[in-house]
């Protein structure tokens, strides 16, 4: 029998690879966005749709239309906007899933919370002047993700252990925006969600990670003061800012506060684009701001939809914040937007805070721009967008 002299350096060099390759413990799956499909992705889209009445099969307001970065437009959800392996499922669900990894940063803000006894001193301030504003933030030490919605109640707390839709969203329709960011925009999202003066439910900013995102560590420390974001500047009313996606996708962040005291889209977005615009808004409420053709921009209210080809609604019975330019981009100034957001066209919101996330994007635009199918003119009357 031959000795193989060459087995021990072998068997050192398996041993060395094996414990290089052994994940050392621990959920350490980046946090992203993710698709239906399982894959993590730089943002998506996600169109809730509303029930739909009078038909021999409605709609039962849990299905979802999807367009996710590389997509060439919407495309059927999987299953519910319940199913925990769809896209909202698998984005917000890693908030339940890590655990006690105290490496997690996340922030729970919503105008309608979920419960009214969360016990341990939360304060439901919804109907005083906080901002009108729903969303997620959860992040670690690389990468997380910002969820922008429209759905009240949702998401439910990190203690109630996995995630679930609430039956209060089903009836309308709404509207989700997911974008992966790497570390070093969350402290400007911190700042912006300042602005907004959001109603935080829970959240979590671990030692760690208070460091290097202080604004979110003060917005779970419930302070919401905009004076102190720019210290020996006057208070902040608004503020845009480009954020880059992981992928290095352009968002435009605007946040704008109680003192701006002013309609978001037709004072301010819309000239910021350089671009006429159509909004969908939630018009069962006091105080709704007509279609606005001042200033040189036209701000139509949208009266119809039918995203993704689906089937047609109101907008009564649609609860999504979002504002698509009427023109694609490269025709005359500014075109091919679509934004989405959290804050309504009405009286009392121009007195509070919320905001919207912007992106200029040929698949996206049309995707929402062949969903507006009647709007509100300036001179009163409904007709074709």
């Amino acid at each position: 029998m031959i000795e193989d002299i060459h087995a021990e350096p072998k068997m050192l060099l398996f041993l060395s690879l094996l414990i290089f390759c052994v994940p050392s413990g621990g959920d350490t799956s980046p946090i992203t966005c993710y698709n239906d499909k399982g894959d993590a992705v730089d943002w998506f889209y996600l169109y809730k749709l509303p029930k739909e009445h009078g038909k021999k099969s409605p709609q039962k307001g849990d299905l979802y239309i999807l367009l996710d970065k590389g997509s060439e437009g919407w495309t059927n959800g999987k299953g519910t906007v319940n199913d925990t392996t769809g896209a909202l499922g698998r984005t917000v669900g890693q908030l339940y899933s890590k655990g006690e990894n105290t490496e997690v940063a996340y922030i729970l803000y919503n105008d309608q919370k979920p419960s009214e006894d969360l016990g341990d001193g939360w304060v439901d301030n919804s109907g005083s002047g906080g901002g009108h504003t729903k969303g997620v933030v959860l992040m670690d030490k690389n990468q997380g993700f910002w969820l922008v919605h429209s759905t009240p109640h949702f998401p439910p707390v990190r203690q109630e252990g996995q995630f679930y839709y609430p039956s209060s969203g089903v009836n309308n329709g709404q509207n989700f925006l997911c974008v992966t960011y790497p570390l070093k925009h969350f402290q400007t999202i911190g700042e912006q969600l300042q602005i907004n003066q959001p109603n935080v439910y829970d959240c979590d900013v671990p030692q760690s990670l208070a460091s290097l995102v202080p604004a979110l560590a003060a917005l779970c420390e419930k302070k919401h003061p905009s004076v102190h974001i720019f210290p020996h500047i006057k208070p902040v009313s608004n503020r845009s800012v480009t954020l880059t996606s992981k992928d290095g996708t352009n968002f435009i962040s605007f946040a704008k506060g109680a003192s701006f005291d002013n309609d978001l889209y037709h004072s301010w977005v819309a000239p910021s684009l350089q671009s006429d615009l159509l909004v969908q808004f939630w018009i069962r409420s006091r105080g709704i701001l007509p279609s606005n053709c001042s200033l040189g921009w036209k701000v139509l209210d949208i009266t119809l939809i039918n995203p993704g080809q689906t089937f047609t609604f109101k907008n009564s019975q649609d609860h999504s914040k979002w504002a698509v330019s009427t023109k694609a981009a490269g025709s005359g100034s500014g075109g091919g937007w679509v934004c989405v957001g959290d804050i309504n066209r009405n009286k009392a919101e121009e007195k509070r805070g919320g905001g919207t996330v912007c992106l200029q994007d040929p698949v996206v635009w049309k995707a929402y721009r062949t969903a507006a199918l009647k709007c509100q003119g300036c001179g009163g009357g409904t007709g074709q967008c």
